[in-house]
Protein backbone atom coordinates (compact mmCIF):
# COMPACT_ATOMS: atom_id res chain seq x y z
CA UNK A 1 0.00 0.00 0.00
CA UNK A 2 1.13 3.40 -0.76
CA UNK A 3 2.14 5.50 2.20
CA UNK A 4 0.22 8.56 2.89
CA UNK A 5 1.68 12.03 2.31
CA UNK A 6 2.96 13.36 5.03
CA UNK A 7 1.11 16.33 6.98
CA UNK A 8 1.43 19.40 5.46
CA UNK A 9 4.73 20.79 7.11
CA UNK A 10 4.68 23.21 10.27
CA UNK A 11 5.50 26.57 9.58
CA UNK A 12 6.70 29.08 11.91
CA UNK A 13 4.67 31.42 14.09
CA UNK A 14 4.82 35.15 12.77
CA UNK A 15 5.42 35.91 17.13
CA UNK A 16 8.20 33.74 17.37
CA UNK A 17 10.08 34.74 14.22
CA UNK A 18 8.13 37.05 11.60
CA UNK A 19 10.67 36.81 8.85
CA UNK A 20 11.49 33.00 9.02
CA UNK A 21 7.07 32.64 8.64
CA UNK A 22 7.16 34.92 5.88
CA UNK A 23 9.55 32.61 4.13
CA UNK A 24 8.09 29.35 5.48
CA UNK A 25 4.82 30.80 3.64
CA UNK A 26 6.42 31.61 0.23
CA UNK A 27 7.88 28.14 -0.06
CA UNK A 28 5.57 25.82 1.69
CA UNK A 29 2.41 27.29 -0.21
CA UNK A 30 4.68 27.03 -3.14
CA UNK A 31 4.66 30.73 -4.68
CA UNK A 32 8.37 30.74 -5.27
CA UNK A 33 11.43 28.49 -5.70
CA UNK A 34 14.67 29.50 -5.08
CA UNK A 35 17.76 29.81 -7.93
CA UNK A 36 20.75 29.43 -8.23
CA UNK A 37 21.23 33.34 -8.50
CA UNK A 38 20.94 35.34 -5.38
CA UNK A 39 17.84 37.45 -5.73
CA UNK A 40 15.97 35.82 -8.40
CA UNK A 41 13.27 33.43 -8.09
CA UNK A 42 11.26 31.30 -10.00
CA UNK A 43 7.68 32.26 -9.36
CA UNK A 44 5.56 29.23 -8.93
CA UNK A 45 1.91 28.74 -11.16
CA UNK A 46 0.06 29.19 -7.93
CA UNK A 47 1.99 32.37 -7.08
CA UNK A 48 1.99 33.22 -10.90
CA UNK A 49 -1.40 32.81 -10.87
CA UNK A 50 -2.08 35.30 -8.28
CA UNK A 51 -0.43 38.08 -10.11
CA UNK A 52 -2.25 37.14 -13.14
CA UNK A 53 -5.38 38.60 -11.32
CA UNK A 54 -3.72 41.45 -10.04
CA UNK A 55 -2.81 41.91 -13.45
CA UNK A 56 -6.33 41.22 -15.14
CA UNK A 57 -7.50 43.86 -13.29
CA UNK A 58 -5.31 46.71 -12.80
CA UNK A 59 -4.61 46.16 -16.93
CA UNK A 60 -8.42 46.17 -17.40
CA UNK A 61 -8.99 49.49 -15.53
CA UNK A 62 -5.62 51.18 -17.26
CA UNK A 63 -7.47 50.27 -21.03
CA UNK A 64 -10.82 51.71 -19.37
CA UNK A 65 -8.76 54.94 -18.87
CA UNK A 66 -7.33 55.34 -22.36
CA UNK A 67 -3.85 53.11 -21.58
CA UNK A 68 -1.81 51.41 -24.38
CA UNK A 69 0.44 48.47 -23.75
CA UNK A 70 3.69 48.81 -25.29
CA UNK A 71 6.53 46.95 -24.64
CA UNK A 72 10.57 48.26 -24.46
CA UNK A 73 13.81 46.93 -24.72
CA UNK A 74 15.30 45.46 -22.30
CA UNK A 75 18.98 47.17 -22.08
CA UNK A 76 19.92 50.77 -22.05
CA UNK A 77 22.93 52.57 -23.66
CA UNK A 78 25.08 54.22 -21.23
CA UNK A 79 24.84 57.79 -23.19
CA UNK A 80 21.36 57.44 -22.52
CA UNK A 81 21.08 56.53 -19.54
CA UNK A 82 23.28 59.36 -18.39
CA UNK A 83 21.28 62.45 -20.41
CA UNK A 84 19.35 62.76 -17.12
CA UNK A 85 21.61 63.44 -14.29
CA UNK A 86 19.54 62.72 -11.08
CA UNK A 87 17.93 59.66 -12.69
CA UNK A 88 20.98 58.24 -13.25
CA UNK A 89 22.41 59.22 -9.94
CA UNK A 90 19.61 57.79 -8.17
CA UNK A 91 19.62 54.41 -9.99
CA UNK A 92 23.42 54.05 -10.22
CA UNK A 93 24.38 51.99 -7.12
CA UNK A 94 21.55 49.06 -8.39
CA UNK A 95 22.24 48.95 -11.85
CA UNK A 96 23.65 46.03 -13.70
CA UNK A 97 26.15 46.02 -16.41
CA UNK A 98 26.37 44.13 -19.74
CA UNK A 99 29.78 44.59 -21.39
CA UNK A 100 30.18 41.91 -23.45
CA UNK A 101 28.37 40.69 -26.89
CA UNK A 102 29.63 36.97 -27.53
CA UNK A 103 32.93 37.41 -26.89
CA UNK A 104 33.67 40.68 -28.27
CA UNK A 105 33.65 43.58 -25.27
CA UNK A 106 30.95 46.56 -26.31
CA UNK A 107 32.16 49.78 -27.63
CA UNK A 108 29.21 51.02 -24.93
CA UNK A 109 28.21 49.42 -21.55
CA UNK A 110 24.23 48.75 -21.95
CA UNK A 111 22.27 48.97 -19.04
CA UNK A 112 20.06 46.08 -18.00
CA UNK A 113 16.62 48.03 -17.28
CA UNK A 114 16.35 49.62 -13.72
CA UNK A 115 13.50 51.25 -15.26
CA UNK A 116 12.51 52.86 -18.41
CA UNK A 117 12.06 56.43 -18.31
CA UNK A 118 15.08 57.21 -20.89
CA UNK A 119 13.81 54.41 -23.03
CA UNK A 120 10.13 56.45 -23.00
CA UNK A 121 11.87 60.12 -23.71
CA UNK A 122 14.05 58.24 -26.66
CA UNK A 123 10.60 56.98 -28.19
CA UNK A 124 8.52 59.72 -27.44
CA UNK A 125 11.66 62.41 -29.19
CA UNK A 126 10.62 60.04 -32.42
CA UNK A 127 6.95 60.33 -32.09
CA UNK A 128 5.94 63.54 -30.93
CA UNK A 129 6.20 66.42 -32.92
CA UNK A 130 2.84 68.32 -32.76
CA UNK A 131 -0.07 69.16 -29.88
CA UNK A 132 -2.35 66.59 -32.08
CA UNK A 133 0.39 63.82 -31.13
CA UNK A 134 -0.56 64.34 -27.62
CA UNK A 135 -1.26 62.83 -24.96
CA UNK A 136 0.37 59.44 -24.81
CA UNK A 137 -0.79 57.11 -22.47
CA UNK A 138 1.24 53.71 -22.37
CA UNK A 139 2.06 51.06 -20.20
CA UNK A 140 4.13 48.08 -20.22
CA UNK A 141 4.28 44.70 -18.35
CA UNK A 142 8.11 43.83 -18.07
CA UNK A 143 10.53 42.83 -15.46
CA UNK A 144 13.34 44.74 -14.53
CA UNK A 145 16.40 44.56 -12.55
CA UNK A 146 17.92 46.38 -9.53
CA UNK A 147 20.92 44.67 -8.11
CA UNK A 148 19.74 44.62 -4.27
CA UNK A 149 22.21 43.83 -1.34
CA UNK A 150 19.48 42.34 0.86
CA UNK A 151 16.97 40.58 -0.99
CA UNK A 152 13.42 38.80 0.23
CA UNK A 153 11.20 37.05 -2.39
CA UNK A 154 8.55 39.65 -3.75
CA UNK A 155 9.70 42.04 -1.55
CA UNK A 156 12.94 42.79 -2.86
CA UNK A 157 14.20 40.52 -5.29
CA UNK A 158 17.49 41.46 -8.29
CA UNK A 159 14.52 40.80 -10.69
CA UNK A 160 11.01 41.36 -10.46
CA UNK A 161 7.57 41.90 -12.34
CA UNK A 162 6.10 45.10 -12.89
CA UNK A 163 4.32 46.99 -14.49
CA UNK A 164 5.12 50.97 -15.49
CA UNK A 165 3.17 53.51 -16.86
CA UNK A 166 4.19 56.56 -18.85
CA UNK A 167 2.35 59.35 -20.13
CA UNK A 168 3.23 62.36 -22.04
CA UNK A 169 0.38 65.34 -21.71
CA UNK A 170 0.64 68.95 -23.47
CA UNK A 171 0.36 70.73 -20.12
CA UNK A 172 1.24 70.29 -16.75
CA UNK A 173 -2.37 70.13 -15.33
CA UNK A 174 -2.99 67.58 -17.41
CA UNK A 175 0.11 65.66 -16.39
CA UNK A 176 -0.33 66.37 -12.68
CA UNK A 177 -4.10 64.95 -13.14
CA UNK A 178 -2.89 61.41 -14.49
CA UNK A 179 -0.44 61.53 -11.49
CA UNK A 180 -3.09 61.73 -9.03
CA UNK A 181 -5.61 59.78 -11.13
CA UNK A 182 -3.25 56.84 -10.97
CA UNK A 183 -2.39 56.95 -7.69
CA UNK A 184 -6.20 56.60 -6.80
CA UNK A 185 -6.23 53.94 -9.31
CA UNK A 186 -3.24 51.93 -7.40
CA UNK A 187 -5.19 52.48 -3.56
CA UNK A 188 -8.90 51.46 -4.96
CA UNK A 189 -7.34 48.44 -6.34
CA UNK A 190 -5.13 47.62 -2.84
CA UNK A 191 -8.48 48.25 -0.30
CA UNK A 192 -11.07 46.81 -2.90
CA UNK A 193 -9.59 44.02 -4.53
CA UNK A 194 -6.31 43.49 -1.67
CA UNK A 195 -8.97 44.21 1.33
CA UNK A 196 -5.33 46.31 2.16
CA UNK A 197 -5.83 49.42 3.56
CA UNK A 198 -3.67 52.40 2.21
CA UNK A 199 -2.36 55.85 3.43
CA UNK A 200 -2.53 58.15 0.41
CA UNK A 201 0.20 60.87 -0.02
CA UNK A 202 2.69 62.71 -1.19
CA UNK A 203 6.76 61.45 -0.74
CA UNK A 204 9.66 64.05 0.95
CA UNK A 205 12.11 65.30 -1.27
CA UNK A 206 14.34 62.91 0.11
CA UNK A 207 12.32 60.05 -0.74
CA UNK A 208 11.20 61.33 -3.99
CA UNK A 209 11.85 59.46 -7.16
CA UNK A 210 15.10 60.19 -9.13
CA UNK A 211 14.34 62.69 -11.72
CA UNK A 212 10.98 63.60 -10.67
CA UNK A 213 9.05 66.71 -9.03
CA UNK A 214 6.83 64.94 -7.22
CA UNK A 215 6.28 61.03 -5.83
CA UNK A 216 2.85 59.75 -4.81
CA UNK A 217 2.59 57.29 -3.17
CA UNK A 218 0.55 54.73 -0.98
CA UNK A 219 1.81 53.13 2.46
CA UNK A 220 -0.09 49.62 3.83
CA UNK A 221 0.88 48.67 7.22
CA UNK A 222 1.71 44.93 7.61
CA UNK A 223 1.30 42.26 10.42
CA UNK A 224 4.53 43.24 12.27
CA UNK A 225 3.83 46.94 11.97
CA UNK A 226 6.21 47.59 9.17
CA UNK A 227 4.75 50.19 6.27
CA UNK A 228 4.88 48.92 2.59
CA UNK A 229 5.26 51.17 -0.01
CA UNK A 230 3.01 49.56 -2.62
CA UNK A 231 2.58 51.71 -5.26
CA UNK A 232 3.74 54.60 -6.38
CA UNK A 233 3.05 57.65 -9.22
CA UNK A 234 5.32 60.77 -10.17
CA UNK A 235 5.22 63.96 -11.66
CA UNK A 236 8.15 64.69 -13.92
CA UNK A 237 7.71 68.27 -15.03
CA UNK A 238 9.28 68.85 -17.90
CA UNK A 239 12.55 68.29 -16.72
CA UNK A 240 13.15 64.79 -19.06
CA UNK A 241 11.60 66.73 -22.32
CA UNK A 242 14.74 69.81 -21.67
CA UNK A 243 17.04 66.57 -20.78
CA UNK A 244 16.14 65.17 -23.87
CA UNK A 245 15.35 67.82 -26.78
CA UNK A 246 11.11 66.71 -26.75
CA UNK A 247 9.67 69.30 -28.24
CA UNK A 248 6.03 69.91 -29.64
CA UNK A 249 4.66 72.78 -31.88
CA UNK A 250 1.62 73.59 -30.22
CA UNK A 251 -1.57 75.05 -31.32
CA UNK A 252 -0.39 78.62 -31.37
CA UNK A 253 2.47 76.98 -34.12
CA UNK A 254 5.52 77.86 -31.02
CA UNK A 255 7.51 74.86 -30.04
CA UNK A 256 7.29 73.51 -26.20
CA UNK A 257 8.65 71.31 -23.98
CA UNK A 258 5.98 68.29 -22.90
CA UNK A 259 5.02 66.96 -19.15
CA UNK A 260 5.38 63.83 -18.27
CA UNK A 261 4.65 61.21 -15.61
CA UNK A 262 5.46 57.86 -14.71
CA UNK A 263 3.68 55.28 -12.22
CA UNK A 264 3.99 51.41 -11.10
CA UNK A 265 3.31 48.14 -9.11
CA UNK A 266 5.28 45.08 -8.96
CA UNK A 267 5.22 41.32 -7.68
CA UNK A 268 5.89 43.04 -3.80
CA UNK A 269 2.14 43.66 -4.37
CA UNK A 270 2.04 39.34 -3.30
CA UNK A 271 4.02 39.94 -0.45
CA UNK A 272 1.83 42.65 0.63
CA UNK A 273 -0.91 40.17 0.39
CA UNK A 274 0.86 37.58 2.52
CA UNK A 275 1.78 40.11 5.43
CA UNK A 276 -1.51 41.89 5.76
CA UNK A 277 -3.48 38.76 5.87
CA UNK A 278 -1.73 35.84 6.44
CA UNK A 279 -1.44 33.90 9.98
CA UNK A 280 0.35 30.71 11.49
CA UNK A 281 -1.18 28.19 9.57
CA UNK A 282 -0.23 30.25 6.00
CA UNK A 283 -1.71 32.40 3.36
CA UNK A 284 -4.89 34.02 3.45
CA UNK A 285 -5.98 35.63 0.04
CA UNK A 286 -8.87 37.76 -0.55
CA UNK A 287 -11.36 35.90 -2.75
CA UNK A 288 -10.89 38.53 -5.61
CA UNK A 289 -7.29 37.66 -6.21
CA UNK A 290 -7.35 34.36 -5.09
CA UNK A 291 -6.13 31.14 -7.84
CA UNK A 292 -8.57 29.21 -6.28
CA UNK A 293 -11.93 30.69 -4.49
CA UNK A 294 -13.29 27.34 -3.23
CA UNK A 295 -12.06 24.08 -3.23
CA UNK A 296 -13.85 20.76 -3.23
CA UNK A 297 -13.18 18.48 -0.88
CA UNK A 298 -14.67 14.99 -1.18
CA UNK A 299 -14.98 13.14 2.54
CA UNK A 300 -14.91 9.54 2.77
CA UNK A 301 -14.88 9.30 -1.09
CA UNK A 302 -14.15 5.79 -1.23
CA UNK A 303 -18.06 5.53 -0.34
CA UNK A 304 -20.74 5.38 -3.43
CA UNK A 305 -21.58 8.28 -5.15
CA UNK A 306 -19.46 10.16 -3.39
CA UNK A 307 -16.88 11.01 -6.24
CA UNK A 308 -19.53 11.44 -8.33
CA UNK A 309 -21.60 13.85 -6.47
CA UNK A 310 -18.31 16.22 -5.49
CA UNK A 311 -17.54 16.33 -9.39
CA UNK A 312 -21.07 17.53 -10.19
CA UNK A 313 -21.03 20.38 -7.65
CA UNK A 314 -17.44 21.15 -8.83
CA UNK A 315 -19.00 21.65 -12.41
CA UNK A 316 -21.47 23.93 -11.17
CA UNK A 317 -19.65 25.80 -8.87
CA UNK A 318 -17.25 26.20 -11.90
CA UNK A 319 -19.75 28.34 -13.50
CA UNK A 320 -19.30 31.26 -11.16
CA UNK A 321 -16.39 31.36 -9.39
CA UNK A 322 -12.41 29.53 -9.72
CA UNK A 323 -12.53 26.30 -8.27
CA UNK A 324 -10.64 22.91 -7.72
CA UNK A 325 -11.97 19.80 -6.65
CA UNK A 326 -9.11 17.42 -5.10
CA UNK A 327 -9.66 13.84 -5.46
CA UNK A 328 -6.20 12.51 -4.37
CA UNK A 329 -5.51 9.58 -1.84
CA UNK A 330 -4.40 12.08 0.88
CA UNK A 331 -7.11 12.04 3.58
CA UNK A 332 -9.50 15.07 4.20
CA UNK A 333 -7.45 16.00 7.41
CA UNK A 334 -4.07 16.51 5.14
CA UNK A 335 -6.50 18.53 2.20
CA UNK A 336 -8.24 20.56 4.92
CA UNK A 337 -4.49 21.79 6.25
CA UNK A 338 -2.96 22.20 3.22
CA UNK A 339 -5.90 24.57 1.71
CA UNK A 340 -5.28 26.70 4.60
CA UNK A 341 -2.12 27.14 3.84
CA UNK A 342 -2.87 27.52 0.22
CA UNK A 343 -4.93 30.85 1.96
CA UNK A 344 -7.92 29.11 -0.47
CA UNK A 345 -11.25 31.58 0.47
CA UNK A 346 -13.82 28.69 0.80
CA UNK A 347 -13.65 24.77 1.45
CA UNK A 348 -16.84 23.20 1.04
CA UNK A 349 -16.45 19.39 2.06
CA UNK A 350 -19.62 16.90 0.82
CA UNK A 351 -20.20 13.31 1.92
CA UNK A 352 -22.35 10.71 2.60
CA UNK A 353 -24.31 12.43 5.06
CA UNK A 354 -24.72 15.69 3.26
CA UNK A 355 -25.77 14.26 0.00
CA UNK A 356 -28.29 12.35 2.09
CA UNK A 357 -29.20 15.91 3.85
CA UNK A 358 -29.07 17.48 0.32
CA UNK A 359 -26.68 19.78 1.57
CA UNK A 360 -22.56 20.74 2.25
CA UNK A 361 -20.29 21.99 4.38
CA UNK A 362 -18.35 25.42 3.84
CA UNK A 363 -15.73 26.49 5.92
CA UNK A 364 -14.03 30.39 5.64
CA UNK A 365 -10.22 30.87 5.84
CA UNK A 366 -10.25 33.70 7.55
CA UNK A 367 -12.28 32.59 10.73
CA UNK A 368 -13.09 28.96 10.28
CA UNK A 369 -16.28 29.37 10.46
CA UNK A 370 -19.07 26.35 9.21
CA UNK A 371 -21.54 26.95 7.45
CA UNK A 372 -24.15 24.15 6.74
CA UNK A 373 -25.78 25.11 3.17
CA UNK A 374 -28.30 23.28 0.98
CA UNK A 375 -27.18 22.09 -2.08
CA UNK A 376 -29.90 24.14 -4.11
CA UNK A 377 -28.64 27.35 -2.71
CA UNK A 378 -24.83 27.04 -3.96
CA UNK A 379 -25.22 29.81 -6.81
CA UNK A 380 -26.66 32.49 -4.05
CA UNK A 381 -24.61 31.89 -0.71
CA UNK A 382 -21.14 30.97 -2.26
CA UNK A 383 -20.44 34.49 -4.07
CA UNK A 384 -22.40 35.93 -0.79
CA UNK A 385 -19.88 33.94 1.55
CA UNK A 386 -16.87 35.05 -0.56
CA UNK A 387 -17.94 39.00 -0.51
CA UNK A 388 -18.30 38.45 3.45
CA UNK A 389 -14.88 37.07 3.30
CA UNK A 390 -13.44 39.83 1.17
CA UNK A 391 -15.00 42.13 3.26
CA UNK A 392 -14.10 41.16 6.88
CA UNK A 393 -10.86 40.88 5.39
CA UNK A 394 -10.83 44.40 4.84
CA UNK A 395 -12.17 45.30 8.36
CA UNK A 396 -9.79 43.40 10.39
CA UNK A 397 -6.79 44.42 8.51
CA UNK A 398 -8.32 48.45 8.81
CA UNK A 399 -9.22 47.72 12.64
CA UNK A 400 -5.32 46.21 12.93
CA UNK A 401 -3.83 49.60 11.24
CA UNK A 402 -5.61 51.54 13.74
CA UNK A 403 -4.60 49.70 16.92
CA UNK A 404 -1.29 50.24 15.33
CA UNK A 405 -0.93 53.91 14.81
CA UNK A 406 0.30 56.23 17.34
CA UNK A 407 0.96 59.64 17.89
CA UNK A 408 4.21 61.70 18.86
CA UNK A 409 4.21 65.59 19.91
CA UNK A 410 8.19 65.36 21.03
CA UNK A 411 10.86 63.46 20.10
CA UNK A 412 11.73 61.01 23.05
CA UNK A 413 7.92 60.12 22.76
CA UNK A 414 8.60 59.13 18.87
CA UNK A 415 11.48 57.26 19.96
CA UNK A 416 9.95 55.25 22.48
CA UNK A 417 7.08 54.85 20.55
CA UNK A 418 9.22 53.77 17.18
CA UNK A 419 11.51 51.34 20.40
CA UNK A 420 8.87 49.65 21.79
CA UNK A 421 5.27 49.27 19.34
CA UNK A 422 5.74 48.65 15.62
CA UNK A 423 3.55 51.13 13.32
CA UNK A 424 2.80 53.87 11.73
CA UNK A 425 4.06 56.97 13.86
CA UNK A 426 1.95 60.27 12.93
CA UNK A 427 3.66 63.60 13.91
CA UNK A 428 4.52 67.06 13.01
CA UNK A 429 7.37 68.05 10.51
CA UNK A 430 9.20 71.72 9.80
CA UNK A 431 10.22 70.50 6.54
CA UNK A 432 13.41 70.50 6.84
CA UNK A 433 15.52 67.57 5.33
CA UNK A 434 18.18 67.71 8.76
CA UNK A 435 15.46 66.59 10.58
CA UNK A 436 13.98 64.22 8.25
CA UNK A 437 17.53 62.21 8.70
CA UNK A 438 18.18 62.70 12.73
CA UNK A 439 14.80 61.22 13.05
CA UNK A 440 16.08 58.05 10.79
CA UNK A 441 19.88 57.97 13.01
CA UNK A 442 18.01 58.77 16.04
CA UNK A 443 14.89 56.75 15.81
CA UNK A 444 15.47 54.51 12.87
CA UNK A 445 12.30 55.66 11.42
CA UNK A 446 11.95 57.15 7.46
CA UNK A 447 9.15 59.39 6.60
CA UNK A 448 6.57 57.16 4.91
CA UNK A 449 4.72 60.05 3.57
CA UNK A 450 3.06 63.46 3.69
CA UNK A 451 -0.91 62.34 3.89
CA UNK A 452 -3.49 63.94 1.79
CA UNK A 453 -5.39 63.72 4.73
CA UNK A 454 -4.03 66.10 7.62
CA UNK A 455 -4.35 66.16 11.50
CA UNK A 456 -3.06 69.47 13.30
CA UNK A 457 -0.88 66.89 16.51
CA UNK A 458 0.96 69.83 17.33
CA UNK A 459 2.61 73.26 16.13
CA UNK A 460 5.68 72.22 16.43
CA UNK A 461 8.26 69.63 14.55
CA UNK A 462 8.71 66.56 16.62
CA UNK A 463 12.42 67.17 15.80
CA UNK A 464 13.39 70.22 15.82
CA UNK A 465 10.47 72.11 18.31
CA UNK A 466 10.37 74.75 15.55
CA UNK A 467 6.83 75.67 13.86
CA UNK A 468 5.24 72.97 11.84
CA UNK A 469 2.17 72.73 9.42
CA UNK A 470 3.19 69.18 7.98
CA UNK A 471 1.82 65.91 9.70
CA UNK A 472 3.86 63.26 8.67
CA UNK A 473 3.60 59.15 8.70
CA UNK A 474 6.88 57.68 10.06
CA UNK A 475 7.82 54.17 10.47
CA UNK A 476 9.83 51.41 9.85
CA UNK A 477 9.50 49.87 6.25
CA UNK A 478 10.56 46.80 3.68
Amino acid sequence: MAQQKKMVEEITSMEEDFAKWYTDVVKKAELIEYTSVKGCMVIRPYGYAIWENIQKELDREFKALGHENVCMPLFIPESLLNKEKDHVEGFAPEVAWVTYGGNEKLEERLCVRPTSETLFCEHYKAIVHSYRDLPKLYNQWVSVVRWEKTTRPFLRSREFLWQEGHTIHATAEEAREETIRMLNVYADFCENYLAMPVVKGVKTEKERFAGAEDTYTIEALMHDGKALQSGTSHYFGDGFARAFDIQFTDKDNKLKYPFQTSWGCTTRLIGAIIMTHGDNNGLVLPPKVAPIQVVVIPVAAHKPGVLEKAQELTDRIGKFCRVKIDTSDNSPGWKFAEYEMKGVPLRLEIGPKDIEKNQCVLVRRDNREKYFVSLDNLETEIPKLLDTVQDGLFQAALARRANMTYTAKTLDELKDIADNKPGFIKAMWCGSRECEEKLKEYAGVSSRCIPFEQEHIADTCVCCGKPADKMLYWGKAY
